[in-house]
């Protein structure tokens, strides 16, 4: 089955800047474009907001002008447009486990909007199976320019961090990329050491040694599979957020993995993903696990 890129749009400037990398993207990948638009009919007494059907047909009116406008700068790009009337989280994540990875607008800095008011894009991330791209109003095509690379962060285990480097490999190669892959350290507390860690860090050389070690056997599998992309060791000592975000500057996608967890009220994702969400200026690829 041909997976396409998903779109959800509102109406924002945000999610019609996530719509037009979206159809950047699908062209890229050879793949259809889907967007999707999750509403609610809201009957107001103070003020004449229609019936239903004027509502949808508002709504679709809306949704067609968007599309209308994407489909003209992409000519051959096949689109699908679906206007759904559900809970924004279930339609969203229905959306998502169609697709080969849902793309959706968030302004960051401490607030997201659109369909991320609240808990919303909270909830998408923590129940979407497919990666989730968040994307600013003001990107750009020309964001995506040689120089500008794909940054992944990678941390414990090779199979840990698998399907964001298979993403960022696989991104970099349809864009003529480099990869910057960074794996931030700190120092454990000492009763975390135990006699058989004590011996590997010292067979490495120390920590720092150590943890490049790490990264590159990480690396090895995807290095191989993609022999064209150039790729970029970056081991520093710091939180994995501050590091990552030191160099989102000229970074056309970053991509982090998702560690997510269900609570009593509700999903939470991990602070990685949650700092470089609201603080990256570039898009940002959140990828459950593999």
């Amino acid at each position: 089955m041909t997976r396409p890129i998903t779109a959800g749009i509102d109406g924002t400037g945000e999610s019609l800047a996530a719509l037009a990398w979206a159809a950047r993207e699908a062209v890229r990948r050879g793949l259809p474009l889907r967007v999707v638009h999750a509403w609610r009919f809201e009957a107001h007494d103070a003020v004449d907001t229609g019936d239903r059907a004027t509502q949808e047909q508002w709504v679709r009116s809306s949704v067609e002008e968007a599309v209308r406008a994407v489909a003209g700068r992409h000519p051959g790009l096949a689109v699908t447009t679906d206007v759904l009337e559900g809970d924004a989280v279930e339609t969203l994540t229905g959306a998502a486990a169609d697709a080969e990875m849902l793309v959706l607008g968030s302004r960051g800095h401490g607030r997201i909007v659109g369909f991320l008011v609240g808990s919303v894009g909270q909830q998408v991330i923590v129940g979407a199976e497919r990666p989730v791209v968040f994307v600013r109003a003001g990107d750009q095509a020309s964001n995506e320019v040689a120089g500008h690379e794909i940054v992944v962060g990678q941390q414990g285990e090779p199979e840990d961090s698998a399907a964001a480097l298979g993403l960022a490999f696989e991104t970099a190669s349809r864009r003529g990329a480099a990869v910057r892959a960074v794996r931030a350290w700190t120092l454990p507390p000492v009763f975390a050491y135990s006699p058989a860690s004590l011996q590997l860090l010292d067979e490495a050389g120390g920590l720092e040694p150590y943890e490049r070690k790490a990264l590159a056997a990480a690396l090895a599998p995807w290095r191989e599979r993609y022999p064209d992309v150039r790729v970029i060791e970056h081991v520093e000592m710091g939180s994995a957020g501050q590091v990552l975000l030191s160099v989102a500057g000229t970074a056309q996608l970053m991509v982090v993995g998702r560690r997510a967890r269900r609570t009593a009220v509700g999903g939470r994702i991990g602070s990685v993903a949650y700092g470089v969400l609201h603080h990256a200026d570039c898009p940002v690829a959140v990828v459950p696990p593999a």
